[in-house]
């Protein structure tokens, strides 16, 4: 998959693709409707036209973390998708300020070159959100490229396929209810960062990420797979992983601590992709260390049942 960060000075054939066009926080199963219809469109290449930072990050920056999914985490899983052109377009002043009609003919027409343009019925677009799907139509007709509107995909599991429903199933602790409305298992992707390697201290070596950015999930101990994606240890393996600002240890910020199963390895400056497969109890502060260290075990045993029956 090819990674584009402007609309501008593309290569020829980075040009002419079928685009599905949206936010694509978390790529749930409403999202994997919109990519397919995309696909099947059109038969130029498939791209995903999207915006980073998310738009709301640069119209409310001091809103609380909300996102499901980084921009690496996205882009790993469009990959995964066959997806072949990602357009990850800046947002910013300049392209908040278009109006629809500039956003089509400047984006997508003079800069994208699309065939064709597929998105969810309730898209907005352009300066103040006032390009419709219809507004989208008139466009397409006159500038000549193609446009699709998916409806709203209806769970008929009574779950809700929306990133709002996602996030509270999340912040419940309802992993699997979340991991249902997604289509797959939530990841949680980043860099692992130095900590205060408490946990080798006590013989559970933890890698540890940073999630100031992301959507909290309930705060806790979960059942994780893990995978290594880059450096010379890549693999996949089961693990174990606290999400939370450890009590025991003063106030801290939250963020992603994973144990993984049967690895000895240096895992510093190298990206993980964690999924979290199941919620196994909350967060606490323990009487001691010791007693923390045997609740340590029994997670982890709990986790290793959980994932043998997968």
């Amino acid at each position: 998959m090819q990674i584009h960060r402007d609309w501008t000075g593309l290569s020829a054939d980075a040009r002419g693709a079928s685009v599905a066009m949206g936010n694509f926080d978390g790529i749930h199963r409403g999202h994997l409707a919109v990519i397919d219809a995309a696909r099947q469109a059109s038969d130029a290449p498939l791209g995903i036209l999207t915006f980073e930072p998310h738009p709301r990050q640069f119209f409310a920056p001091d809103a609380p973390p909300f996102r499901l999914m980084n921009s690496e985490s996205r882009a790993n899983r469009l990959a995964r998708l066959d997806v072949q052109h990602l357009y990850e377009l800046p947002f910013g002043p300049v392209l908040a300020g278009l109006t629809p009609r500039a956003f089509a003919q400047r984006v997508l027409v003079d800069g994208l070159g699309v065939r064709h343009v597929t998105v969810g019925s309730d898209f907005c677009f352009g300066k103040d959100r006032a390009g419709s799907v219809q507004t989208l139509r008139d466009l397409g007709d006159e500038m000549g490229f193609g446009v699709t509107s998916v409806p709203l995909v209806a769970a008929e599991d009574g779950l809700d396929y929306s990133s709002t429903a996602i996030r509270k199933a999340l912040s419940d602790g309802r992993v699997a209810d979340a991991n249902r409305m997604l289509g797959h298992l939530h990841r949680i992707e980043g860099e692992v960062i130095h900590g205060n390697k408490r946990g080798r201290d006590f013989g559970w070596p933890t890698a540890n990420m940073k999630i100031d950015d992301l959507h909290l999930p309930r705060l806790g101990v979960y059942a994780v797979l893990v995978d290594v994606l880059t450096g010379p240890n890549r693999l996949s393996c089961g693990g174990v992983a606290s999400i939370g600002v450890r009590p025991m240890f003063g106030r801290n910020e939250p963020n992603l601590e994973v144990h993984l199963f049967d690895f000895d390895g240096d895992l510093y400056g190298q990206h993980l992709s964690v999924a979290l497969v199941d919620f196994l109890r909350d967060e606490e502060k323990f009487d001691s260390v010791d007693v923390l260290i045997d609740q340590i075990a029994r997670d982890a045993e709990q986790a290793r049942d959980i994932l043998a029956r997968l």
